[in-house]
């Protein structure tokens, strides 16, 4: 297994450590248009292989054919949100950068999945997708994940219970527009209802969908790399092992959910091959025109963009 990861920013380098120290690969490529940078931080990387144990090889390179026959790539690249910036003002940008690096991925790894990571994340797999040819399946985005992550954060910490026994989805978006839903919510099998009332939950929903923006506030200068480091190799982990996870991520929609020809956060069952099912959950009307105007929000970048 060889996995590929674009981007030796925070995002990037956090992901490549992710993957080398759960031994998800027998090497990781970590690639950057920045001379010095992925050499430097992929031999820091491969430095920590005797103390942790792990036996998975990190190279930093700039150079593509270095890349050739990776099986996973991972596509961080991009630049990231200053404070009072939206994930859209992101998108010219982002937009050739994924491009070109997935046009370059394409040629060197014909077979591989992309991972999409770059903001505004669901528009940059429409431009992966667009770019490689690749089928849908196999052309995909982290964010649900990482949206369900800090929503469960934020219950155990006001809950005072472990964030393992919470169980959450996150639909739509990765953005303003992000349709959590407490009506799933469970902690050890236990509605949310049961555990607090309805304005309570509802502080908390929107904290979720300002889950960035409020890292991006205290920063400064950059965005989250920890969380959504961890994400991606959850992502990458499923992939691996053929596992069939149940992950919310960001899949391109052919009829379900009643939506077509969009990149939304929706819950797939996630296996070696990339994304071998949507899993369709009941919405109320509420929640169905949230996923919606979430969609027609994604829909409407995506209309404006030209390739």
């Amino acid at each position: 297994m060889k996995i590929t990861v674009v981007g030796a920013g925070h995002v990037g380098a956090t992901v490549a450590q992710q993957i080398a120290q759960q031994e998800l690969a027998k090497e990781v490529v970590l690639i950057d248009i920045l001379e010095g940078i992925p050499q430097g931080k992929g031999l820091d990387l491969w430095e920590t292989a005797p103390v942790l144990g792990s036996d998975t090889i990190v190279r930093g390179t700039n150079t593509y054919a270095d890349t050739a026959g990776s099986d996973i790539c991972v596509i961080t690249a991009g630049v990231a949100r200053k404070p009072g910036m939206s994930r859209d003002d992101l998108l010219e940008t982002n937009k050739k950068i994924v491009k070109s690096v997935t046009e370059s991925l394409v040629k060197h790894s014909p077979k591989s999945i992309l991972l999409v990571v770059s903001n505004p994340l669901d528009v940059m797999c429409y431009v992966a997708l667009k770019t490689s040819g690749f089928p849908h399946a196999r052309v995909f985005g982290m964010a649900g994940i990482l949206d369900t992550a800090r929503y469960r954060a934020f219950l155990a910490e006001d809950l005072g219970v472990s964030v393992r026994d919470i169980q959450a989805i996150v639909l739509g978006g990765h953005g303003d527009s992000m349709v959590p839903l407490p009506r799933y919510t469970t902690i050890a099998g236990i509605p949310l209802s049961e555990w607090m009332s309805p304005d309570r939950i509802e502080k908390h929903v929107d904290r979720t969908r300002n889950g960035g923006a409020e890292i991006v506030g205290y920063l400064k200068t950059g965005s989250a790399y920890y969380a959504p480091g961890a994400a991606v190799a959850e992502m990458v982990e499923a992939l691996v092992k053929d596992s069939k996870r149940i992950l919310p991520c960001s899949a391109w929609l052919t009829g379900e959910y009643g939506l077509r020809e969009v990149y939304i956060g929706v819950p797939v069952v996630l296996g070696r091959k990339g994304i071998e099912r949507i899993v369709e959950v009941t919405l109320t009307p509420e929640e169905k025109a949230a996923l919606e105007t979430s969609a027609s929000h994604v829909k409407g970048v995506i209309d404006r963009m030209a390739l």
